[in-house]
């Protein structure tokens, strides 16, 4: 018995020795596993630790801005950590951004600016003939310190003032200098100092393509000229030489480019006494002969967002139109004018549409003489696609003073237009649509 005792205990212990030379192996590999898992796992941490890290400042910074975002709203201005603030939203760079950087091109190509009352959109407004010459009544009221209030009333300057480019016709020169045209029956000159009241109006822009710029010579022009680049005014439709006198100004007013062309029609012979400009003697831009208005226009076209062709046309006093103004008003569009504005008969006109573009035909006198006459402003409101709304605003010129019509008067001459014009509708508030 003992013998196999013996036995079984040797086989006992024999397996318990081959158990542990397994076991042993497989707790070593076990727990260098665990430790490799560990390290593992901590070399893990320690790599994505700063990721992490950044992602949640990341998160942080995001939450922060949409916080500052909705305290901000309205204000236009983000504040940024270190404190400065930021606009919300960057303007995009100007399309016309190379033009604006140049100034000696802007300077050459008649090119100014303007920021515009409403962003996206320009007000430009238009008005007729204004005459400053102390030798006429227009000047009694306001003869002596040159107060253009008591001649164009205050509410009628303030709406002069608050378009972003108000235009209109300067029918004189202004000059010490020079004689009469000889045989002419009206002429007329004014004191430089008195270009002072077109900037107490808020004009912008005048037309000098008129059939009395030219009245007292060509030492008077170029004075006219030099007082009004003094005054910082820039003039249209005439010029030291032909090239000048044909070149539009351009106004850049936020992202919108407008184009003004002017020319006159009068007076309506071979040799007339308002000298056209040529190239070598200054004068004005005549279009009896439209030709090379067309091609100014078309030019003008291709380097701008909106043309406005300011036209001296028209008979004298005469409400009805006459067949050049209807033969040139076509000619006009066509070459790529966007909005047609016409003075010189004294008295308003029609406003007509010519191919989908409004044609105002006469303005008639705005402050001019001493006569009862209707005039008006003519507001228009455009942004990039054209124009956004056009309308007439009813004045009086009389006693020498001109005035913003209301009620029952401001509907007497609304009825008028509506009454002499077709094709058109006129509302109450003088809103033009077509």
């Amino acid at each position: 018995m003992a013998k196999k005792k013996s036995r079984k205990q040797s086989r006992k212990k024999k397996r318990i020795r081959i158990h542990r030379s397994f076991i042993l192996p497989f707790f070593i590999t076990l727990t260098a596993a665990v430790a490799v898992g560990v390290l593992a796992l901590a070399a893990h941490q320690w790599i994505m630790e700063p990721v992490k890290t950044r992602t949640n400042d990341t998160a942080a910074f995001q939450e922060n801005r949409t916080q500052e975002r909705a305290e901000t709203e309205g204000s236009g201005t983000l504040s940024e950590p270190d404190g400065t603030e930021q606009k919300e939203e960057e303007a995009a760079p100007s399309k016309y951004q190379a033009e604006l950087a140049d100034a000696a091109y802007m300077e050459e190509n008649n090119i100014y600016t303007g920021e515009p009352a409403t962003p996206g959109q320009v007000t430009l407004a238009f008005a007729g003939d204004i005459l400053f010459d102390d030798g006429y009544a227009i000047m009694g009221s306001v003869r002596g310190d040159d107060d253009i209030s008591r001649g164009v009333m205050p509410e009628v300057i303030e709406r002069m003032q608050s378009a972003d480019i108000m235009m209109l016709n300067n029918e004189f020169a202004y000059s010490n200098r020079g004689v009469p045209t000889e045989g002419k029956q009206f002429t007329f000159r004014a004191r430089p100092e008195t270009v002072s009241c077109l900037k107490d109006m808020g004009v912008d822009l005048v037309s000098l393509a008129n059939n009395h710029a030219y009245d007292y010579g060509a030492d008077a022009l170029t004075d006219t000229f030099d007082t009004l680049r003094g005054a910082g005014i820039p003039y249209v439709g005439a010029g030291r030489d032909i090239n000048e006198a044909r070149k539009p100004v351009y106004y850049i007013v936020g992202d919108i480019k407008i184009a003004f062309v002017s020319a006159t029609q009068i007076e309506r012979l071979d040799t007339p006494d308002t000298k056209e400009a040529t190239e070598t003697s200054p004068g004005v831009f005549r279009c009896w002969n439209g030709d090379r208005l067309l091609e100014t226009i078309r030019e003008a076209a291709e380097n701008s967002d909106f043309v406005v062709a300011y036209i001296h046309w028209g008979t004298e006093n005469q409400a009805e139109l006459d067949w050049a103004q209807l033969k040139q008003a076509p000619e006009l569009v066509e070459a790529g004018a966007d909005l047609v504005i016409g003075d010189h008969p004294h008295c308003l006109q029609p406003i007509g549409v010519v191919g989908g573009v409004p044609v105002i035909y006469s303005l008639g006198n705005f402050w001019f003489n001493s006569k009862t006459l209707d005039t008006g402003i003519v507001e228009v409101v455009i942004d990039e696609t054209g124009i956004v709304s056009y309308q007439f605003v009813p004045c009086l010129q009389s006693g020498c003073k001109t005035v913003l019509l209301q009620d029952a008067e401001k509907e007497r001459v609304l009825s008028y237009m509506r009454g002499i014009s077709q094709g058109i509708q006129i509302d109450e508030d003088g809103y033009v649509t077509w």
